[in-house]
């Protein structure tokens, strides 16, 4: 698919899009877009097999993701080498391997002079059996090149895929690039989203001293199934969270601890975690509900990522003959590596339209809590701030999940910098925050403390693609602390496919995110219900990937950092607007989806970028939130003269 191709897309509402006023959108007046077919909630046994499809669909989606990046390195190498004098490595190449721990081996092969340089990482050392088939792979490679053509081998071996092996040639003579390339990123993404999926029981009772209760009745369940995952919040099994309303005494603690025959764990103000090495959590909430009297008293809930194994686009779905002659509307189109082929979820939300409006500020900070970010990933460099690591505060916020990763890049990785993907934003900074741990999951306190910790460090955004269905009042005091420092709050509702509200999202301090897929539907995991505000894209969205790399997954974690980085585009183009401010534009204005105004199955609608930003009023505040902008503007004017 290409450039002209998106750009027709982002010109299908052109005219529309241009009659709109400056004024959002009532629900009374907003009328849908496009024509959505009535809804179709999948039934369990259906929905299992969707996710199964779904799984296979990423893994193939990433596995394509992966060969054209490889083959964007391979060709701009291929040129290195045929510039480098004879049989040296370019530094190009030695910075590849470097950065890029997927290229195990790179081979400069020249026919016309008999040539072959072999360039291998020192930690290269594949099984004899797998050699057996590498050197068959390259060897076709060879031949590819000496008719000077392109050569892909399939991944292999082929149960437990490793390797496979890309060619490119460079523009004169019979020579070329050949590299062995790792496959590992595939198991990877298979493994993580098995979890995701809720595929299989996760987190496991008893592995991590977790136990299972009903969402609603907080009775005792046993997590047996993916499934089961709908109705089930995960707690630990010997910890509890207690609020004072005044602080204990150091002869009190030393009481509670004695008592409990353990320990406070964290503190976080008047609210404390103790774990017990004799007591589960019922019998230390009975201790503390007798003994104590606190403010309140619930489980140590687990928080975990709402990611899901999601579906792969037709690549002719978006063929349309709109007119590309309003040349004032025409989108931007960045020349980033994979945006053409795969970035779909830019266009439909009307992004490179609303670059033309505004493309980020870097003094707007997203604070992403989750499982921290790769640090080190190209295509995020100058986009990073130190952030924090709640789980471990001596190490960097550094991802060993993917997740974090992912959601980083569809907010704000490198635009027309010819690699990789383009993020929502060209400029902003993001805060990354690892709360949670390397199973995907993390506590109430890491949690908390994470949005916390972002509040209080300049995130005017946050991002929380993770949930649990029990509503903790813990965590509902982070929320609402930086809710009352003025951050926007955006959260994903979950991939059950219930209408079983989640939290942190159902918040009324949070603006909630459900999914759509490439068809404008919603996609077919992502949780619904009244409490939904809009949705954005969800379903095999491309994005960055730690160890340099790129991967296409599913969820409502990927539709929420859609909305949190058009929260940043809205607070870049109009610093003046309060935190309700800009939830109000986000809502109002939408692709309306399904029947007409709010609903329960897609909210307000998907959010459309453009005619936010058009909302927002760039320099100037929009004319419903212009008396709140003149007073602040007049009390910042006392303020300086006083």
């Amino acid at each position: 698919m290409n450039w002209r191709r998106w750009a027709a897309i982002g010109l299908t509402g052109a005219a529309a899009i241009a009659a709109i006023s400056l004024f959002p959108r009532t629900d009374n007046d907003a009328r849908p877009r496009n024509q959505i077919a009535k809804l179709s909630v999948p039934k369990p046994a259906e929905e299992q097999q969707l996710k199964q499809n779904m799984l296979r669909r990423d893994v193939t989606a990433t596995e394509r993701l992966y060969r054209l990046d490889a083959k964007g390195h391979l060709r701009t190498l291929a040129s290195d080498f045929a510039q480098a004098p004879s049989g040296k490595l370019p530094n190009s190449a030695r910075e590849l391997q470097k950065d890029h721990k997927q290229f195990q081996a790179i081979f400069w092969y020249d026919a016309e002079n008999r040539q072959e340089k072999q360039f291998r990482r020192a930690d290269f050392r594949p099984d004899p059996a797998v050699k057996e088939q590498l050197d068959t792979y390259v060897s076709y490679a060879r031949k590819a090149l000496n008719k000077a053509k392109s050569y892909e081998s399939p991944v292999f071996p082929a149960k437990q895929p490793k390797y496979f092996v890309s060619a490119e040639p460079a523009k004169t003579g019979k020579k070329g690039v050949i590299a062995i390339m790792d496959a590992g990123i595939l198991s990877r993404v298979e493994e993580h989203q098995h979890k995701n999926l809720r595929l299989i029981p996760y987190p496991k009772e008893g592995k991590f001293k977790v136990e299972s209760v009903h969402a609603d009745t907080l009775r005792d369940i046993t997590v047996k199934t993916g499934h089961d995952n709908e109705k089930a919040s995960h707690y630990y099994e010997n910890e509890i969270v207690v609020t004072f309303d005044k602080k204990p005494a150091p002869q009190e603690m030393r009481r509670i601890e004695k008592d409990i025959s353990g320990s406070m764990t964290r503190k976080l103000n008047h609210t404390y975690i103790f774990r017990s090495e004799t007591m589960d959590m019922k019998q230390l909430k009975r201790y503390f509900q007798k003994k104590w009297r606190p403010k309140y008293i619930e489980p140590h809930y687990l928080y975990l990522t709402n990611e899901f194994g999601g579906g792969f686009w037709d690549g002719g779905l978006f063929n349309n003959d709109a007119s590309t002659g309003m040349q004032e509307d025409t989108p931007v189109i960045p020349n980033d590596l994979l945006f053409s082929e795969y970035q779909w979820n830019l266009p439909v939300t009307e992004t490179n339209r609303g670059w033309k409006l505004s493309k980020g500020s870097n003094d707007v900070i997203v604070g992403i809590v989750d499982t921290g970010v790769d640090l080190k990933h190209p295509d995020l460099q100058g986009r990073l701030l130190k952030g924090y690591n709640v789980i471990n505060p001596d190490k960097a916020p550094t991802d060993d999940v993917g997740h974090g990763t992912h959601v980083a890049g569809i907010i704000s990785a490198n635009v027309n910098n010819g690699e990789g993907i383009a993020g929502m934003m060209w400029g902003g900074k993001i805060l990354p925050v690892k709360a949670l741990d390397k199973s995907g999951s993390g506590t109430t306190y890491s949690v908390a403390q994470g949005i916390i910790w972002a509040t209080d460090h300049g995130a005017k955004v946050i991002n929380m693609s993770l949930g649990n269905y029990a509503d903790a009042q813990f965590l509902h005091e982070a929320i609402k602390y930086a809710y009352n420092h003025d951050v926007v709050l955006i959260a994903a509702t979950g991939n059950d496919n219930t209408e079983r509200p989640g939290y942190p999202a159902a918040y009324p301090e949070v603006l909630s995110v459900s999914a759509t897929d490439f068809n404008l539907k919603k996609a077919s995991f992502s949780n619904y219900g009244d409490y939904i505000d809009v949705m954005a894209p969800g379903e095999s969205i491309a994005s960055t990937y730690p160890d340099n790399q790129y991967a296409a997954l599913s969820g409502t974690s990927m539709a929420s950092p859609h909305v949190a980085a058009l929260a940043a585009l809205i607070r870049s183009i109009n610093p003046d607007l309060k935190n309700t401010e800009v939830m109000d534009i986000i809502r109002k204005n939408v692709i309306d989806l399904g029947d007409a105004g709010r609903d329960k199955y897609y909210g307000y609608g998907q959010i459309d970028v453009y005619a936010a930003l058009q909302a927002a009023g760039g320099g100037n505040a929009p004319l419903q939130f212009w008396p709140q902008s003149i007073q602040r503007k007049m009390d910042r004017v006392i303020d300086q003269n006083k």
